[in-house]
This record gives C-alpha cells, sequence and structure tokens, in this order.
C-alpha cells in the first residue's frame, strides 16, 4: 500500500492526510467546486475534481470516486465520516474496483447500518438492548395497529428511522393522539436522509447517559475495546461536546460495558474501526443503541487518553496487520479529555449556519491542547457541507484540569468573519452541572429552553464595532465575486483578494 485516495473534506480529509504523511505514504485528495483551493486539497499530493459544489454531485458520486481512484493509481481508499463512509454499495465497489476500503466489510456496514439488524445482533451476543419493535413497521401499518404496538412498548416512545443517524428521522412521542402524525414525518425525513423510509419503535428512556465505546478489530479475529466515551451533551439528538471518561462510569461498569461491546463486535465479525453506542439509566443499567460502522468525529479524544493513532491503526488494519495491543492498558484513561466541535453557527440565532470568509483563524495552543481543523485564515464555509471548523480538545490529568484547559483554549480561540459556536461554549463549560458531571441527554435541551433566548454574546460597543469591521472586510470581497458559498474561479485570484483583505484588515 503505496497510495491512498481520501474520499472526503474538511479537517478529516486533513486528518487522514497526516497520518498519511507520517507513514511514508502518498494522500490523493477530491474537491467539489467550492472546495478548489481548500486546505486539504494544498495539503495532498495529487488532487481531482470530482463535481460541483452540492453533494449529490460530488462527494455522493460512487462512479466519480472509483474513477479517481483508478486514475490516481491509488491502493487503497479511506472514507473517513460522513458522506459514503457507512454506505455498504460504496464500500463494495471500492473493493470490486480492485482498491482496498479502509473500513469494515460492506456486509457488516449493511448489518449494523440498519438499527433493527443490530439490535438483533446485540440480543444474540447477549447485550441487553431497549425495549422496542423487533422489525420494522409495515409500510401499511394502520393507525390502529400502530397504537396498539405502541402500548406495549410504553409512552414516552421514540419513532426512529432503520438506516442513517444524526437524529434525522427521529420523532419523540408522549401521548398518543401524537403517534400517527409522528410516524408520518419520521417516515418522510428518513426517506429525503436516506432514501429508505422504514422506521421502528424503541422505549425513551428518561433522561438516560449517553456512552459509547470505540473499538478496532483486525482480519484475525482479534477486537480491541477502548476506554468510554461521554456523548451525553447533545442538542436536538446531535453531539455537541464529547469527553472521556465518563464521570458516571465505575471501574466494574467500565468492564462490563466495554467486555458488551466486543462481544457484539465479535459476534458479527467486524473488522476495522467502529463505535458501539449504548444507554446508560438512571439506575446504572446499559442497555445497546446502535453501532456506528466507521471512524467518529470524537475520536481525538480516545487518541489523547491511550496515546494511540487511531487512522493509522485503521491502515494497518486494512493492510492485513494484527492487533498487537494489550487490551488491559486501553481501558484504564490515561487523564481526561474533551472535545467541542466548532462550528460556523450563530448561538445566538438559534444555532443557525454561519457561512462565509474565515478572515482570521487563530485556534489556541499550548500544553494539552489539539485543534483538528480543515481551514485557515481566508478559508470559505461553504453553504452546502457541514458548517465544522474544527474540534478543539484539551487533555489534563483529571477532569477539573481538563474543563479549565478547555476554557483557557475557548478563551484564546480567534475566529472573525462569521459567527461560531465558541461563545457557547464558553458558557456551558462554566454550568455547575457540567462541571458536575451530573447532565444527561435531554439536559443541554432543556438548558437552553430555560436561558429563553438570552444572548451568549452581550452586545456592548466593543462587540459591535468588531462585528462592523468584520461585516465590512466581507463586503468588500463581494466585488471581487467571493460572496459566501460562491466558487473561486481561479486560485490566483483568491491570493491577490487576501492579500487585498490584508491591506483592509491593517486599515481597520
Amino acid at each position: 500500500m503505496k497510495k491512498i485516495l481520501i474520499a472526503n473534506r474538511g479537517e478529516i480529509a486533513v486528518r487522514i492526510i497526516r497520518a498519511c504523511r507520517e507513514m511514508g505514504l502518498s494522500p490523493v485528495a477530491v474537491y467539489s467546486e467550492c472546495d478548489r483551493v481548500a486546505l486539504h486539497v494544498r495539503l495532498a499530493d495529487e488532487a481531482y475534481p470530482i463535481g460541483p459544489s452540492a453533494p449529490r454531485d460530488s462527494y455522493l458520486r460512487i462512479d466519480g470516486l472509483i474513477d479517481v481512484a483508478r486514475r490516481a493509481g491509488a491502493d487503497a481508499l479511506h472514507p473517513g465520516y460522513g458522506f459514503l463512509a457507512e454506505n455498504p454499495e460504496f464500500a463494495a465497489a471500492v473493493r470490486d474496483a480492485g482498491v482496498t476500503f479502509i473500513g469494515p466489510t460492506p456486509d457488516a456496514i449493511a448489518l449494523m447500518g440498519s438499527k433493527t439488524a443490530a439490535r438483533a445482533a446485540a440480543r444474540a451476543a447477549g447485550v441487553p438492548v431497549v425495549p422496542g419493535t423487533e422489525q420494522p413497521l409495515a409500510d401499511d401499518l394502520s393507525d390502529a395497529d400502530a397504537a396498539r404496538l405502541a402500548d406495549t412498548i410504553g409512552y414516552p416512545l421514540l419513532v426512529k428511522a432503520v438506516a442513517g443517524g444524526g437524529g434525522k428521522g427521529m420523532r419523540t412521542v408522549t401521548d398518543p393522539t401524537e403517534l400517527s402524525s409522528a410516524v408520518r414525518a419520521a417516515r418522510s425525513e428518513a426517506r429525503a436522509a436516506f432514501g429508505d423510509a422504514a422506521v421502528y419503535f424503541e422505549r425513551q428512556l428518561v433522561r438516560p447517559r449517553h456512552i459509547e465505546v470505540q473499538l478496532l478489530g483486525d482480519e484475525h479475529g482479534t477486537i480491541v475495546p477502548f476506554v468510554e466515551r461521554e456523548c451525553s451533551i447533545q442538542r436536538r439528538h446531535q453531539k455537541v461536546v464529547e469527553e472521556t471518561p465518563s464521570p458516571a462510569v465505575t471501574p466494574a461498569l467500565r468492564t462490563a460495558i466495554t467486555s458488551a461491546a466486543a462481544a457484539v463486535a465479535r459476534g458479527v465479525g467486524y473488522t476495522n474501526a467502529g463505535t458501539i453506542e449504548f444507554l446508560l439509566d438512571e439506575d446504572g443499567t446499559f442497555y445497546f443503541l446502535e453501532m456506528n460502522t466507521r471512524l467518529q468525529v470524537e475520536h481525538p479524544i480516545t487518541e489523547m487518553v491511550t496515546g494511540l493513532d487511531l487512522v493509522r491503526w485503521q491502515i494497518r488494519v486494512a493492510r492485513g496487520e494484527r492487533l498487537d495491543l494489550d487490551p488491559r492498558g486501553l481501558v484504564a484513561p490515561n487523564g481526561h479529555a474533551i472535545e467541542c466541535r466548532i462550528y460556523a453557527e450563530d448561538p445566538d440565532n438559534n444555532f443557525l449556519p454561519s457561512p462565509g470568509r474565515l478572515l482570521q483563524l487563530r485556534p489556541p495552543a499550548g500544553p494539552g491542547i489539539r485543534d483538528d481543523g480543515g481551514a485557515t485564515a481566508g478559508s470559505d464555509v461553504p453553504i452546502f457541507y457541514d458548517p465544522l471548523i474544527s474540534k478543539l480538545v484539551a487533555w489534563a490529568e483529571d477532569r477539573p484540569r481538563a474543563i479549565a484547559r478547555m476554557r483557557r483554549g475557548l478563551g484564546e480561540y480567534l475566529v472573525t468573519g462569521i459567527r461560531t459556536t465558541v461563545p457557547f461554549f464558553t458558557w456551558l463549560l462554566a454550568q455547575p452541572e457540567f462541571v458536575e458531571g451530573t447532565f444527561h441527554t435531554t439536559y443541554l435541551d432543556e438548558l437552553l429552553k430555560a436561558r429563553n433566548g438570552r444572548p451568549f454574546v452581550e452586545a456592548t460597543p466593543e462587540v459591535e464595532e468588531v462585528a462592523a469591521i468584520g461585516a465590512a472586510l466581507q463586503a468588500a470581497l463581494a466585488p471581487a465575486g467571493f460572496a459566501a458559498g460562491v466558487p473561486v474561479a481561479l486560485a490566483e485570484r483568491r491570493w491577490k483578494t487576501q492579500a487585498r483583505v490584508e491591506g483592509l484588515r491593517s486599515d481597520a
């Protein structure tokens, strides 16, 4: 294996490129029109255009990506996460093209990608699952039959898409009168998001914690689980802060939950990186929730407490190497790590995306700080993709010092030109329940509701002045044709315009 095509963009593409560099492998990038001068393109040895900016015309084109792999002479392909990373048809197409897919087998992706099939696999492995329907709801299921099924499970319950994830195709039902409309809405959203309208019912646990276990499996039957991650800080079912280890998990519970994760993976013959997700009830009972058959966004915190490079191990496993790791050391964390997902979103405007140009971008540094980013000053945040700018990680010897270090890092994080979630995280990490570790999956939504729209950034004269300067700098770009989301025609024009911005910045 000498050359790896990275079928993704942004910070995860940059992360994989860096692992390739350290292993002496040649990274190959792909890019859509609006990504033609993105950081991952500039860092790769080679880069190939794959189409217009819309994902369906570029990063989701299986035929286009396979064609690039052939033209580039790539030995292997890393899908990153998102886009086609959990698409069994893509994994099979890569394999059929004679290219090594750095991930699980197509069969494993298909099996564990179906939430109902994954639940069955967990039960077969002797792992408890959240009560719910065993099969997807029939397409022609009547409202009366749906109501009877729901009654056997109990309220509150969730209507959940069988495919996909990320909170899409999911509806909470607290009253039987809401059931039929929730099923229709979940089916419609699931069909639009995943091309599959199948849904099922699952009991909604009251104020559980979301705990997940990262694992690796090799082609020789070895499964290695890692110390758990705490992912309960969620907004509308989307993770925004992760940490490891969980403040709620005891050593005995850690042994039980990591063993359960390994049993599920072993039962399906899993290879490469994956994550088993659990819900932890208030009484300490844990239940299998689902499996993500890919590298997770939050993998850096696991790396920080284990000292391992998970991308490097993904590549080694894909080459057929054995996992010569001592599992005992990987479930005993070295210190504590926290990750905040820095998004181009406006927390004072219901977290709506804030696309535009990053006029300044200076992530924090110093002891115990890691920033996995995919952009630089002058980069555009397009309207077409997830608006993640970077993942800020803080590590320290224990949780209180990790929180203090993250707060220091957030205070040093400099970004202008767009709105970001940095002020939101600064506020969140000071909340008593977060500091004490006594939160749950609905905690953040409840906290934001109680906040009742109060701004995270107070409109002081200084803040208004900075905002005005940013608006003026953004407006100065418009005559050159670089409004937010508009593709750049030529890289040379981009750098000339950036020089102009630097001059304006000096004047400001």
